[in-house]
Formats: structure tokens, C-alpha cells, sequence
């Protein structure tokens, strides 16, 4: 096996991992939102996370150099992820179906895909195309068997835009950021930026009442919710993704995006005693199976 070929594998199992993780993530944010707002939530996630960043600064086995480096690109692509994405999906949810805004978030990889073409000359394969659209497929078969809940306005169909829209540029963003930043460094800087912004948002919200901001803290399935959001679901997976994205085209590395939501549907079925019928389990056959259909057709 070549280093190329060892990278890609590296950075596969990397991206696996990490989108398994998130799809357990959304039972510990379900059950956070008992205690607390959404954006208590966010700050507290991500300023756990970046605290723990730090702590791993301190130990000097790595390290972030950001001079003569485009910083400003390295702070946009916080500013798409997770800003910009958690707050267009959070207003898209609240303001749109559940079929709808599941729909929505799954075209993420398909145009995280054809955006790479230009940005990145990373042209897909047809066979990439059609297993994306049949691991899409999946996702939305998944969202027509749930219970659909709320109503769509404008306001939910342009968060969810730019929900879309963000997490794209995520993706460009850290692929063409690799050559220049780690991803650590990567890693870091998006949980700074989170941090800063999402606690910022939450004590507006609260009017600057600290007691308030740190009441959900308090309760103990808020905080082992957290103990799980904060190290695993932030600083291991955005440091995973940041790796895979630094040997896997976009095409390959977004379409395992998917792969969250059949974990989500697993998890809550096995967890949560949630429904689950055989056709949700061919849905999410779906979309492992186009996952593995855009790997298969990859041009590397």
C-alpha cells in the first residue's frame, strides 16, 4: 500500500467515524434542550470544546502557527461552520417540516459536489453523481416516514438555504486550507469562533444574567449531554473531519453526511424505542449503499 493509499484510508475510517458520532449527537442535544435554550446550548458546547482545545495547547504535542498564513480564509471557514450552518439549520427547523428541512439538509453533499468542480476543479464522476442522488434518496424516504411536523415560510426555506449553503463552503473551504493549516488548526479555530459567537448570543439573550446562562449547567442530563456534545461530537469530529477533508476529495468526504441521519435513525429506534419499520431500514440500506457506490466510481 502506497502513503496515498494508506492517507485515504486513514481518512476514510476519519469520516466514518466522525459521522457516526454526530449521529448520536442529536439524542444528547435532544435531551439538552429539556434544560436549556438553543444557543445556551451552542455556548456551552462550544465553549467547553475550545477550553479543551487549549488544554491540549498546553500540553505541546501539537501546536497552531498561523503566521504568513490567510488567516482570514481560516476565520471565514469558522464563521460557515459552525455559525453560520447551526443557526440556518436551528431557524430552518423551527420553520419548516420536518420532511422538508430533512430534505434540505440532504442536499448538502450534492452541492458540496458540483461547487467543487469550479472552486476546487474537482469534477465528479457520473457514477458519483447518481450514488449521491440515491444515498439523497434515502434520507428523504427516511424524512417521508417520519411524522412531519410544523409549517414552511420564507423565513425557514432561506435559513435552510443558507444552512446548505454554508456547510458547502465548510467543505471548500477546508479542502483548499489544507496545504496551509493542520487540522488541528483547522479544528481550532472553529470552535474559537463558535465560542465567541454562540456565547456572545446566548448572554444577549439572557441580558447578561450569568445566573441564568449557567442555570442548565445545573441539571445533570444537560451536563452529561454536554460531556458528550463538548470533547466527542466537537473537537473529535470537527479534528476528524478537517483530516478526512485533507485527503478526500469534497464529493467523497460530504456524502458520508448521509451516513449521520441513518445513525440518527438507528440510534433512536435501538435507544429511544423509536418507530422503525423495514422500510426505514431500506432507506438507510440507501444510503450506505450510495455511499459506497460514490467511493467506488471515485476517479482517485
Amino acid at each position: 500500500m502506497t502513503a496515498k493509499d494508506s492517507n485515504q484510508t486513514k481518512a476514510l475510517l476519519a469520516t466514518i467515524l466522525c459521522h457516526v458520532l454526530w449521529g448520536f449527537s442529536f439524542m444528547a442535544s435532544r435531551t439538552a434542550l429539556n434544560h436549556g435554550t438553543v444557543f445556551q446550548l451552542l455556548s456551552h458546547r462550544f465553549l467547553a470544546a475550545f477550553l479543551l482545545m487549549n488544554l491540549v495547547l498546553l500540553s505541546r504535542r501539537v501546536r497552531v502557527d498561523l503566521k504568513n498564513k490567510p488567516v482570514g480564509l481560516l476565520l471565514l471557514l469558522g464563521l460557515m461552520e459552525p455559525v453560520v450552518y447551526f443557526i440556518g439549520e436551528q431557524y430552518g427547523i423551527l420553520h419548516s417540516s420536518t420532511i422538508f428541512s430533512g430534505v434540505m439538509i440532504a442536499m448538502i453533499p450534492i452541492a458540496a459536489t458540483f461547487a467543487a468542480a469550479p472552486f476546487l476543479g474537482e469534477k465528479p464522476t457520473a457514477g458519483q453523481l447518481v450514488f449521491s442522488l440515491l444515498s439523497v434518496g434515502g434520507v428523504i424516504g427516511i424524512g417521508l416516514l417520519s411524522r412531519s411536523s410544523g409549517t414552511l415560510d420564507w423565513i425557514g426555506l432561506i435559513s435552510l438555504v443558507i444552512a446548505v449553503a454554508a456547510a458547502s463552503a465548510y467543505s471548500l473551504l477546508s479542502r483548499s486550507l489544507s496545504d496551509s493549516f493542520s487540522p488541528f488548526e483547522r479544528a481550532w479555530a472553529m470552535l474559537g469562533l463558535g465560542a465567541v459567537i454562540f456565547t456572545g448570543i446566548a448572554l444577549f439573550q439572557v441580558q447578561g444574567n450569568f445566573s441564568a446562562y449557567l442555570a442548565p449547567l445545573r441539571e445533570p442530563a444537560y451536563l452529561g449531554a454536554i460531556l458528550y456534545l463538548a470533547p466527542i461530537a466537537s473537537v473529535v469530529c470537527y479534528f476528524f473531519s478537517g483530516y478526512a477533508l485533507t485527503y478526500l476529495s469534497v464529493a467523497r468526504e460530504s456524502v458520508f453526511s448521509n451516513l449521520t441521519t441513518a445513525v440518527s435513525v438507528f440510534a433512536g429506534a435501538v435507544l429511544l424505542k423509536e418507530p422503525f419499520s423495514w422500510l426505514s431500514l431500506v432507506c438507510c440500506a440507501l444510503i450506505l449503499f450510495g455511499i459506497w457506490g460514490v467511493q467506488r466510481t471515485s476517479p482517485e
